[in-house]
């Protein structure tokens, strides 16, 4: 697999299985049912794969600052990869049950630490079942590896510089949320409603064509620059509920060719953890 490579689809991959120099994270994830994933991950996965838990894996304790999902610690990670059989040099691709938003999460992490060939399975498990491909039941491993994690601090903003930068107007804030709770409405995962002064909304789903699959390049692009306006991809801070779906509006934008913009891991659970940190309500 290319280095900087984002995507790859079933037919590609099928044809490389099994490949022992590729690592396959299967990250398939419900938040209103935290155990769903790993059960369906149980009853048939991809052959060869192995799980990866948004809040055991790819995410660290929630604290009573945080937001839902924080970052792991880069060493724990870096420990969790090289558990997987992750390397600096590694081959990955992950994927979850479809539309890519938990399988980006684990790519933006791993690139975030230094993992370079990390790709996103196009379409998840439903485009491998709808190719009429196997599954498999068994427990899969690899040998451990050592991972020395570099974090690449440039990739990130917290909440204090991300209001430093809304004062100053030097950012394009993206909510990466449904509509309906970017606007305050609708709200069942978190107890406060509405998206912070200065964002604007670019649900992830508006990557996906019907078919879960991302839209082709030139798409993706002529939304995103419609989405950033006059600001370059550098100047752009993703988030959304808690620094999970944001990561597939970022994996979109490497796509189309604009990558460079940053994530705000706490977002809109971190976000309103504080009550003086300002709200609003409404579309844009």
């Amino acid at each position: 697999m290319a280095e900087g490579k984002t995507l790859i689809d079933v037919a590609t991959l099928a044809q490389g299985l099994p490949d022992p120099g590729c690592v396959l994270l299967d990250c398939r994830f419900d938040l209103a049912r935290p155990g769903w994933g790993e059960q369906a991950f149980g009853a048939g996965h991809i052959p060869g794969a192995q799980y990866a838990h948004l809040d055991r894996d790819l995410s660290s304790p929630v604290t009573p600052t945080s937001g839902r999902h924080p970052l792991p610690a880069p060493e724990d990670l870096a420990r969790r990869a090289g558990a997987w059989g992750i390397d600096e040099g590694s081959d990955v691709v992950v994927y979850d049950q479809g539309n890519g938003m938990y399988a980006a999460r684990a790519w933006w992490l791993l690139r975030w630490i230094g993992v370079q060939r990390v790709a996103l399975l196009d379409g998840g498990l439903a485009a491998w079942i709808a190719a009429g491909h196997p599954l498999d039941t068994g427990t899969a491993s690899a040998p451990p590896r050592s991972l020395q994690p570099r974090p690449d601090a440039t990739w990130l903003v917290d909440a204090t510089g991300l209001s430093q930068e809304l004062a100053a107007g030097t950012v394009r804030l993206v909510d990466a949320r449904g509509a309906d709770r970017y606007a305050g409405q609708n709200e069942t995962i978190d107890p406060v409603a509405g998206h912070v002064p200065g964002a604007v909304n670019h649900p992830f789903t508006r990557n996906l064509g019907p078919d879960g699959r991302l839209l082709p390049p030139d798409l993706l692009r002529a939304a995103w620059q419609a989405t950033l306006g006059p600001r370059a991809p550098r100047e752009m801070v993703a988030m959304c509920g808690s620094g999970v779906s944001a990561c597939l509006n970022l994996l979109a934008m490497e796509q189309a060719g604009l990558g460079g913009a940053r994530l705000y891991a706490g977002s809109w659970s971190e976000w309103i953890r504080d009550p003086s940190r300002p709200v609003t309500t409404g579309a844009d």
